[in-house]
């Protein structure tokens, strides 16, 4: 029943003790406009003032409560006196504490009012209850706007987060917090004028005088604020017309125009939205979801009930209606359906000629066009028009997802802010970002003068950021197609935005134009090989010396057929992959022998293998494998290819496999110790030396159609029945001695005839040389020699036949490296048609017998070993 007062200046000390309440007190709370005195809630129905000073009694008494008073509030904002108390009663009560009156009573809640709020930004009271539930009635109407309920039980304690539009809810069950209003702040531009609202006030501030040098992107600005004065009513939304002279502000179901100079009424009336019109003064207001009123010169000119529920309306070059659905465009003269469009927006937009209109949905907007002549024509025909009115008045430009939170247009170029804090601007479908912000900002407008967006915060904070009216007027130009405009305006921009109008003319599709434009090496590098410029796009490869540059620029050349160019950017990529496409299509057998070369000092195993396997080096294809450890792998090609080198491989692979299972290591056979498990493995040493002969006199593949039989021939078969075991004997028996084979061995086709097996693949060797073709000059006038390891032994036919090949020095000496008796994985394709020389290699059909081991070992399967050709790494 009483109150005391501590001191903490005094070590908390109890300076004072007010009596007076003849129950309990449930609240005290200072007024926040004179902290000398204080009011308090008691369960004996009354509300009490005290002071700090002039004695411990109370200044006065409110009374009217029918039952105890659980709590109370000051109201902080504007000059109203008030007090706010709930109670018992199940009502909530606003006094004035200097005239000592009751000013309203709200009633609604079913239990007892447990907690009040006047909000300190917004024009609300909030009220709880153990009902369960919340009320937000209007400040300056009393009229109840909402009620929450979460289903928490009783509701005992409600609180705001100074600043923001937070408010935290106390229940039995937990704790909400909850945001009510809107962040954006309620202010307008207009030639660098701008008015806005704090509460009820209205405040102007002039942007002509800040200082115009040295201003930073989102820098806060040093705006100078005046006061203009109290507005009637509590804005909730204030823009100026198009000329900048009045400004409206809506709130509280009313709305009051003001002139700009001085804030005196010029208009008011009731309307829950205010809009205005493209030009002039007209202007129009939605009173309630079935009516809208359209004014001329400040007077009525029309009222019209549109055939549905009428959401919101925004203004422009038509105004709009919408619903929860979709949305109608009317004109402003008669009010007639001009259009209607089936998306519910959230905000639409016009530019300021009314050629482009933005309709922004929840997180998508849209880009429309406005034909003017179109709607005209339609008007006058005196045809009636339909409830989806004239289906030629809007043309779609483009839509983009994202959801814009402010926007405005500047010509033809659409600004916006989005809900990732982004300041963004699109002009013909493409979106630029002009700065990352750090806080939610929201637009005002643009000074062209000055080049610069102007923005503000919810604190009322002024910011800008540089957007170039030159490059806006240029894209603006580029977009309607008008060049001649366009060309006009360009010497006008900075060098250094010379990229963004590249990226943007890409955008639109004129690349020849975006390359001239560019200044970024690699933009004009990516420009280059769109347009197929492979001579800019050389000399910039020359500049940059990139891996990657070359290696576009040699795929390129190589899908056009210029041999040469794509060889030269190859080398210069050490792409090793398109190096062996190149020299393994062309037959370049020293080519591939120093991608080999490349591939082993860069560790690429797989590459390395296939070119000596191409080049038929079979000895240092096994050497490439015991490199990389693969030892099991080296037996098996050895006993397919090299027979002689079986004994040493097993000897290692024994020696590799012991240091994981001995009884494996144990379980390979070694032909020089199991010589019966390798039958046929005297024939095959004798053709490993048979084949190492047949290799220095190569065939031509215009002889393929003479010897093509022979791939059939089963030569380990053929040896025993010849019954010749000589190299020399059979290199005749077979016909191998003659390079222009003429003939086919009656004993090879004898048992060709009786020896039904598959073919065996022939095998690329060197080629021979041809008659050198024409080729075309390469169309990069830097020479593009490749170094000399890279050339073809011999001149050789491109694939695109307009190409020609410089003679080059005669090739080394064939390898005396064994050719494999075995096939080869990769069969040359061969075309009648084509004068190209390149060897052809018969490859046995038989093969020496698989190893078999003792009965009591086992022998690993080839199909249990892994070996990948296509990869660079082995599996």
């Amino acid at each position: 029943m009483t109150i005391k007062l501590w001191d903490w200046d005094k070590g908390w000390t109890n300076t004072h003790v007010y009596e007076g309440h003849s129950h309990y007190v449930m609240m005290v709370v200072f007024n926040p406009k004179d902290s000398n005195t204080f009011a308090s809630a008691s369960l004996d129905r009354t509300v009490k003032v005290w002071g700090l000073t002039g004695g411990t009694s109370p200044h006065f008494t409110l009374e009217g409560h029918e039952r105890g008073v659980n709590c109370l509030d000051y109201f902080s904002g504007g000059e109203k006196p008030y007090l706010v108390s709930g109670a018992d009663d199940k009502t909530v009560k606003i006094w004035d504490y200097q005239t000592k009156q009751c000013v309203q009573t709200l009633e609604g809640h079913t239990n007892n009012v447990s907690a009040v709020m006047f909000h300190p930004d917004l024009p609300v009271i909030l009220s709880g209850s153990e009902d369960g539930t919340v009320r937000i009635w209007h400040s300056n109407t009393y009229r109840l706007e909402t009620t929450l309920n979460y289903g928490m039980e009783r509701l005992w304690h409600i609180s705001c987060l100074k600043g923001t539009n937070n408010v935290a809810l106390g229940y039995d069950e937990g704790t909400i917090v909850i945001k009510i209003g809107n962040d954006e702040p309620v202010a307008s531009m207009s030639a660098g004028k701008i008015i806005w609202a704090k509460h009820s006030e209205i405040q102007t501030g002039n942007l002509n005088l800040t200082p115009k040098e040295g201003v930073t992107d989102g820098e806060r600005l040093p705006l100078a604020t005046k006061d203009m004065g109290s507005c009637e009513i509590f804005p909730q939304n204030l823009k100026h017309n198009s000329n900048g002279r009045v400004f409206a502000v809506c709130g509280d179901g009313e709305y009051i125009i003001y002139t700009a100079q001085a804030l005196r009424n010029k208009s008011f009336g009731p309307a829950l939205e205010f809009v205005w019109a493209t030009e002039g003064g007209d202007y129009a207001t939605r009173e309630s979801t079935s009516k809208v009123k359209v004014f001329k010169d400040f007077k009525e000119h029309k009222s019209f009930k549109p055939s549905f529920a009428a959401e919101g309306i925004f203004g422009g070059e038509l105004l709009s209606v919408r619903s929860d659905s979709f949305v109608c465009f009317y004109d402003w003269d008669d009010c007639r359906v001009i259009r209607r469009i089936d998306i519910a927006p959230k905000s639409v937009e016009w530019s300021s000629d009314g050629e482009f209109v933005m309709i922004a949905a929840d997180d998508t907007f849209y880009i429309l066009r406005y034909h003017r002549e179109a709607v005209t024509a339609a008007l006058e025909s005196g045809k009636p028009l339909g409830e989806d009115g004239i289906e030629e008045a809007f043309e779609l430009q483009y839509e983009i997802s994202d959801k814009v939170v402010t926007s405005l247009w500047v010509d033809d170029c659409f600004v916006y802010t989005n809900s990732f804090n982004k300041l963004n601007y699109s002009v013909g479908g493409e979106t630029f970002t002009v700065a990352h912000l750090d806080r939610p900002l929201y637009l005002l407008g643009y000074i062209p003068a000055e080049n610069r967006l102007y923005l503000i915060d919810k604190e009322l904070n002024v910011v800008s950021f540089s957007l170039l009216l030159s490059v806006v007027e240029y894209q603006t130009a580029i977009v309607r197609r008008d060049f001649a405009a366009a060309e006009k305006v360009f010497p006008s921009i900075p060098k250094e935005q010379h990229n963004k109008v590249a990226r943007f003319l890409e955008a639109q599709g004129f690349k020849e134009e975006a390359l001239k434009v560019a200044d970024d090496p690699e933009h004009k590098f990516e420009l280059a090989l769109g347009l197929e410029r492979l001579e800019e796009a050389y000399m910039i490869a020359q500049e940059q010396q990139t891996d990657s540059k070359w290696k576009q620029l040699g795929d390129l050349a190589l899908h056009g057929g210029l041999l040469e160019l794509a060889e030269e950017c190859l080398l210069k990529a050490k792409d090793l992959s398109g190096l062996l496409l190149l020299y393994s299509s062309n037959g370049d057998a020293a080519g591939l022998a120093e991608v080999a070369r490349l591939a082993n000092e860069a560790g690429r195993t797989n590459i390395s293998f296939l070119c000596f396997f191409l080049l038929q080096r079979i000895e240092d294809c096994l050497e490439v494998l015991l490199r990389a450890n693969r030892v099991p792998e080296a037996a098996f090609l050895a006993r397919t290819y090299l027979p002689s080198h079986v004994s040493r491989i097993v000897s290692l692979w024994r020696e590799d496999l012991t240091k994981v299972s001995k009884r494996a290591a144990d379980s390979l056979a070694d032909p020089t110790e199991y010589a019966d498990r390798f039958p046929d493995l005297s024939y095959g040493l004798v053709l490993e030396e048979l084949f190492k002969k047949r290799r220095s006199n190569p065939l031509g593949a215009g002889q393929y159609n003479t010897v093509k039989e022979l791939l059939d021939v089963d030569l380990i078969a053929a040896m025993k029945e010849i019954g010749e075991t000589d190299v020399d004997a059979l290199y005749q028996a077979f016909g191998f001695p003659d390079s222009e084979l003429n003939h086919v061995p009656a004993s090879a086709a004898h048992m060709n005839h009786n020896h039904h097996a598959e073919p065996e693949p022939v095998h690329v060797a060197p080629v021979s040389a041809p008659q050198p073709v024409q080729r075309s000059p390469s169309p990069v006038s830097t020479p593009m020699s490749p170094p000399p390891a890279a050339l073809s032994p011999e001149p050789i036919h491109s694939p695109v036949r307009h190409l020609e090949s410089s003679p080059v020095p005669s090739p080394s000496p064939p390898s005396s490296s064994p050719m494999p008796p075995a096939r080869s994985p990769m069969p040359p394709a061969v075309d009648d048609d084509l004068d190209v020389d390149a060897e052809l290699e018969l490859t046995p059909k038989s093969q020496p017998a698989p190893m078999r081991s003792p009965p009591s070992k086992t022998v690993p399967q080839a199909e249990d070993l892994g070996f990948d050709m296509e990869d660079d790494a082995w599996t």
